[in-house]
């Protein structure tokens, strides 16, 4: 049951080209940025990644792409990084714009065995008619389009409403980075750093979780768990520096 592994170099050392995978966080608040440098020096490359955003030029999955190391995006916003729209109009990254709670949704559904659902998000827009650029070439010129989706229509309260059918996503692995864990892989995640971490460990086939404070089975009171240690196959625990080690994506001051 002891789950944890010494260094986040072995967490991450079966992941194997061409992966996929579920990340938590979002912007930089809950990225689990340990073992996204991990993979960086591994060399891991091919990578289609689930996650709300891709980090920024210099941090978190902006790394992983700046180095070329990702093929293709799951994402609902990534407006903060400049080579990942780059990428995208150049035709190097295919990116799969989701709209977030979808996209949220599409992970838990593949944590619980659901294979599709349906939603109103996207109804009567090209989320359901298809055609939205997935990938570009380098003229600019669409070369890999979004398909049409399967559409019902659904009584409601206000009456029959048009609904969209969307498919889970299952990630071969997840990672995630949570505030306190136990060596079962029980997890708690603080304040908004909850975001897509528990959704990202939950439709991962092997979740790898880096833990800001490691505790002993029993430490944690079981009705503050976020993610249970079901979904946990194995547990890092973080240097008090790499804890500490936390980025601001915009910061505001008040003049003097």
């Amino acid at each position: 049951m002891d789950k944890v592994i010494a260094s986040a170099a072995e967490a991450v050392s079966d992941i194997g080209d061409g992966a996929t995978l579920s990340v938590g966080g979002f912007g930089l608040c809950g990225i689990p940025s340990v073992l996204i440098q991990a993979l960086l020096a591994q060399g891991t490359t091919d990578l289609e990644a689930y996650s709300n955003n891709a980090g920024v030029d210099d941090w978190g999955l902006g790394l992983l792409l700046g180095a070329g190391r990702i093929r293709r995006m799951v994402a609902s916003y990534v407006g903060e990084n400049k080579e990942f729209a780059r990428q995208y109009l150049s035709g190097e990254l295919e990116v799969e714009l989701t709209p977030q709670g979808t996209l949220a949704e599409r992970m838990r559904a593949g944590g619980v065995g659901i294979p599709a659902f349906f939603t109103a998000t996207g109804g009567g827009t090209q989320v359901a008619d298809g055609g939205l650029p997935w990938r570009y070439d380098e003229a600019g010129n669409v070369v890999v389009a979004s398909p049409p989706k399967e559409t019902r229509t659904f009584g409601t309260p206000d009456g029959p409403r048009e609904f969209v059918m969307e498919e889970a996503l299952v990630a071969d692995f997840g990672l995630v980075r949570a505030w306190r864990g136990d060596r079962h892989g029980n997890l708690v995640f603080r304040d908004s750093a909850q975001n897509f971490n528990p959704l990202a460990a939950m439709c991962g086939r092997v979740t790898i979780a880096e833990v800001e404070e490691l505790v002993d089975p029993g430490d944690l009171d079981p009705n503050q768990v976020h993610t249970p240690g079901v979904f946990v196959h194995r547990v890092v625990e973080l240097t008090p520096e790499q804890a500490a080690d936390k980025r601001i994506e915009k910061r505001t001051v008040t003049p003097r």
